[in-house]
């Protein structure tokens, strides 16, 4: 594992990136739009509202297909130009925000896409204060400009009054939105016209025209788009690389419309990997001996084995399958013989992975979000990922008792996935866990896999609970005197106050002053 030969370069080819959206802008049409460029897949499958569709590689569990949404991230690593490019396509409903925060402790840069009628929307708020935070800088691209939506100039506009950001369009539309005919291409002045493919099932047809050529066959549109692109900044590097400013394009994932462009964006401008901060904030250089960090940990992705895949974002050196690395969190040793290149749910053998890219180890039981491993010799610990703030609150028990081996299993299971927390109370016992979840949908994800995955029904029981508190051990006594208050113990020894609601907390507040009530924080980042 101590060989460095190459690394830098190596690094200097990969491109690890999330797509971040709200809900039904078309994140997961995009990632498969994205994936079609590349030429790694035949044809694109049409996402929204349909179930059963066979081209979606992103979407790969049975309840996202059939509910049409994506409530866990997938990797989809590909080759495109010469470069390696590890995309991670996110959940984009709110109550699965836990995993795409994950996600973004792996990855170098972030594509924000917005639907071009909504704009800004809560969840891309959320997301992007993330981004920020973690300094993790932003290309936008604007979706969905075959329909009708707002002015190219009010998105733009909304992007620096509500967020601050500046943007640096590298593109510009020739057409209102749902009336496109292509877009202005502001490096060199000329036009490319777009022929949508039907279904959106294929490369869209483009064609590149002289700026004379695209007056005389556009006429106004074409002109409204030369005048507006005049005023608009021009990108700048290190505004970008800062967080000031975000590159952004048009286009209309859904009939591969600007992919193309976006995906030569990605390559030209998104950072490549750069030297990760330890837990100490000393930054671990590339051509470091090997670290890696897992950032998500997923079952259920090969029914015939039931194996479990432990995803790892590279953070230095030449990663070598079969080698023996060690677990930080254990201090023991870890084989690497079943190593994987991740895309959707198809996996193939990978022997060799550099910084950036996203390694898929199989049967990692020991392995948790936020766990390091490292070469032998050369030990580092990465900062741990955050535990959220959980709102939503059920009993979970098993239908038929004579499934309670299973039960266990399940519940530890989706537990170490970070699928829910799981806490654990006195006044229930072991056989009834209380699920802690940021929201409802995780219940529903959670019955499920454990009827499909573990042969376990389970019956939920919604509690009266809407926030928590971490506590200490010996507040407890004074705690379960209250009335609607519990308290609990999580598996990672975190003791958490449940509470009715904020007024009931301030009523326990005032007459126990000396209790430790406190807030839970991600990473810094209330939620």
């Amino acid at each position: 594992m101590n060989s460095v030969a190459g690394v830098d370069a190596e690094a200097t080819r990969r491109r690890t990136f999330a797509v971040i959206s709200h809900p039904d802008a078309g994140k997961s049409t995009l990632t498969e739009a994205l994936a079609l460029h590349a030429r790694v897949i035949a044809e694109a499958g049409a996402v929204h509202g349909k179930a059963g569709r066979k081209g979606v590689v992103s979407d790969w569990m049975e309840i996202e297909q059939a509910r049409g949404i994506s409530i866990t991230s997938a990797a989809l690593q590909f080759e495109y130009h010469g470069n390696v490019i590890n995309l991670l396509d996110t959940p984009g409903h709110a109550d699965f925000s836990e995993d795409t925060y994950r996600v973004l402790a792996a990855v170098d840069c972030a594509v924000m896409l917005l639907d071009s009628a909504k704009g800004l929307e809560p969840q891309t708020l959320k997301l992007f204060d993330v981004c920020r935070h973690r300094g993790v800088p932003v290309i936008t691209f604007i979706n969905k400009w075959d329909r009708p939506g707002l002015e190219a100039l009010a998105l733009c506009d909304q992007l620096e009054e509500r967020i601050g950001l500046r943007p640096t369009p590298l593109n510009w539309p020739v057409g209102i939105a749902g009336e496109f005919a292509g877009v202005l291409d502001r490096d060199d002045g000329h036009m490319v016209a777009f022929e949508r493919a039907p279904g959106g099932a294929r490369r869209s047809v483009e064609r590149r025209l002289e700026p004379d050529e695209a007056e005389r066959e556009f006429g106004d549109p074409w002109v409204t788009a030369v005048e507006e692109s005049a005023l608009l900044d021009e990108y700048d590097e290190s505004s970008f690389l800062a967080g000031k400013t975000t590159p952004l394009l048009f286009g209309a994932a859904v009939a591969n419309i600007g992919v193309r462009q976006l995906l030569d964006v990605l390559v030209r401008l998104a950072p490549s990997p750069a030297p990760r901060p330890d837990r100490e904030g000393v930054p671990r250089p590339l051509d470091a001996p090997f670290s890696g960090l897992v950032f998500k940990v997923q079952a259920g992705m090969d029914r015939a084995h039931r194996d479990r895949v432990a995803f790892v974002r590279i953070c230095s050196g030449r990663f070598e399958r079969g080698s023996v690395v060690t677990h930080a969190a254990t201090g023991r040793p870890f084989a690497t013989k079943y190593a994987q290149a991740i895309f959707g749910r198809d996996r193939d053998t990978i022997d060799v992975a550099y910084p950036g890219d996203i390694v898929g180890l199989v049967n990692a039981t020991a392995l948790r979000p936020g766990d390091t491993l490292h070469d032998r010799e050369a030990p580092v610990e990465f900062p741990g990922m955050p535990s959220f703030a959980p709102e939503n609150f059920a009993v979970c028990r098993v239908a038929d008792t004579s499934k309670a081996k299973q039960f266990r299993k399940g519940i530890e299971q989706l537990d170490r996935e970070g699928v829910v927390q799981v806490l654990r109370s006195d006044l229930r016992g072991d056989a009834a866990p209380i699920l802690a979840a940021v929201g409802p949908l995780q219940f529903e994800v959670t019955a499920h896999r454990m009827e499909n995955e573990f042969g376990a029904p389970v019956r939920l029981e919604r509690l009266a609970y809407s926030l928590a508190r971490r506590t200490r051990p010996e507040d407890r006594e004074a705690l379960d005197a209250e009335h609607d208050v519990e308290v609990a113990e999580r598996t990672d020894g975190a003791w958490l106050a449940l509470f009715s609601d904020k007024w009931r907390l301030s009523s326990v507040q005032r007459r126990h002053p000396d209790l430790l009530l406190e807030s839970l924080v991600a990473g810094d980042v209330e939620v």
